[in-house]
């Protein structure tokens, strides 16, 4: 079944080129729609960080140039395109954008944690298949290497 809409979760991380990379593989084979979205969690860590100086609007900003970026990496591909910045839970504002543009497909990068990591927390990819009702890619491969192996 080709996918007509795909949301990919973009933060710029190696993980969230990842997704990029394969995302936008995905869309161009599929002729999809693509909405990036950054999601501005604003977990204990990151409120001590602002505590000890990091301002909040300095995060939206790069949060903002990073989906844009991604967004020009589509348009240059000849593909179409959506940028979207949100403040909260990552789990929750994937669900709820993927809901709002009726995605048939949401795309994410894995980060590798520790295993102390994995034991105390739920992983964001399983909550995602709790609550999606659309398929779930989770970008694994390294698409850069594997395309330098290979000439491109």
């Amino acid at each position: 079944m080709p996918y007509k809409t795909i949301l990919l979760a973009y933060d710029g991380t190696a993980e969230g080129r990842r997704a990029l990379l394969e995302g936008a593989e995905l869309a161009k084979r599929c002729h999809a729609v693509t909405h990036l979205l950054a999601v501005i969690s604003d977990s204990a860590g990151e409120s001590l960080a602002r505590g000890a100086g990091a301002e909040p609007g300095q995060r939206t900003v790069f949060y903002r140039t990073t989906v844009e970026a991604g967004v020009k990496f589509f348009k240059d591909m000849g593909l179409d395109a959506t940028s979207h910045v949100e403040h909260g839970d990552p789990v929750e504002e994937i669900v709820k954008l993927a809901e709002e543009v009726q995605a048939d497909l949401v795309v994410v990068g894995h980060r590798e944690r520790g295993a102390l990591a994995r034991w105390w927390s739920t992983p964001t990819s399983m909550s995602l298949l709790d609550k999606l009702s659309c398929s779930l890619l989770v970008g694994m491969r390294d698409m850069e290497t594997e395309d330098a192996k290979r000439g491109k």
